[in-house]
């Protein structure tokens, strides 16, 4: 590998690509360290192996200057060093209907230090974008260290014994931020509970509290089920006025398994239109 990069180019880096990659390392590492402690075994070396995540990095390039916006996860098939090609298609799909401006750059992944196989994945990208980028993120901490634990790298073709071979080179980059990134990612590194407990403390509440909002949701859809049941079964009056609203609700349920799905609005929509309904039915 190289020392660094002669291409030229000039790289900016969001904090929102690190913090994605962080959280995305974070949750696989959970994960894992989670299932091994359910399975009792005596491979050492399986519990102190670290893992490794794999995405995509997005934005845009104006002439030289090439600046990373955000990332989305891939799905990677260790046994035969390639990613989940529907899987990519469909997310830049995704992706390009909410963001138009932004295109696969590159992927990301972590480690020390960039390994063989990485290649492989890089060439696969390559009908995608012709140069990617790879950002390498280093999970492991290092006190002494003053620098981020990022690093951008290029390939470049170079001729090795006569032989040429595409290789990796490291890259500068700068961080780049906008004004909504810089209040945000402040806001995470000094978020603390309020009552003064831990954090995990503070996530279990917050997970508890849709939970039951979902449990809460589901209780209400059986209650609007049974009601519907036995006004069929003639058990008590019919209500118009509730049948056009259940069936102008049902209508919109299609809507949410097609592909012009695309946010969360619709979402809203339909939680209201039940409470809504509800408000007419206990009324």
């Amino acid at each position: 590998m190289a020392s660094s990069s002669s291409s030229g180019l000039t790289f900016k880096l969001h904090p929102l690509v690190i913090v994605n990659i962080s959280d995305h390392y974070t949750r696989v590492k959970s994960q894992m360290n989670h299932s091994s402690s359910a399975t009792t075994t005596n491979d050492d070396n399986n519990n102190g192996a670290q893992p490794r995540v794999y995405g995509c990095v997005i934005g845009i390039q104006r002439g030289r200057t090439v600046e990373i916006f955000n990332s989305f996860e891939l799905l990677y098939d260790p046994s035969t060093h390639s990613l989940d090609r529907a899987f990519l298609e469909k997310k830049q799909e995704l992706y390009k209907k909410v963001f138009p401006h932004f295109y696969i750059l590159g992927w990301y992944s972590t480690g020390s230090d960039a390994q063989e196989s990485d290649m492989h994945i890089h060439k696969a990208l390559m009908d995608i974008n012709e140069s990617p980028v790879y950002v390498l993120l280093n999970p492991s901490i290092n006190p002494a260290q003053k620098d981020l634990p990022v690093t951008i790298f290029e390939s470049e073709l170079h001729v090795i014994e006569g032989i040429p071979q595409l290789i990796f080179v490291r890259s500068s980059y700068t961080i780049e931020t906008v004004e909504a990134e810089r209040i945000s990612v402040d806001h995470v590194a000094h978020l603390k509970p309020s009552d003064g407990g831990s954090a995990a403390t503070q996530l279990a509440a917050h997970l508890t509290g849709i939970h039951s909002a979902i449990k809460m949701l589901n209780s209400r859809i059986r209650v609007l089920h049974h009601y519907l049941v036995a006004m069929q079964k003639g058990e008590i009056p019919c209500e118009n006025s509730l049948l056009r609203q259940v069936s102008s609700l049902l209508r919109r349920l299609p809507a949410i398994e097609s592909e012009k799905f695309q946010d969360d609005f619709l979402m809203v929509s339909l939680f209201s239109s039940f409470l809504n309904i509800f408000t007419i039915f206990y009324h």
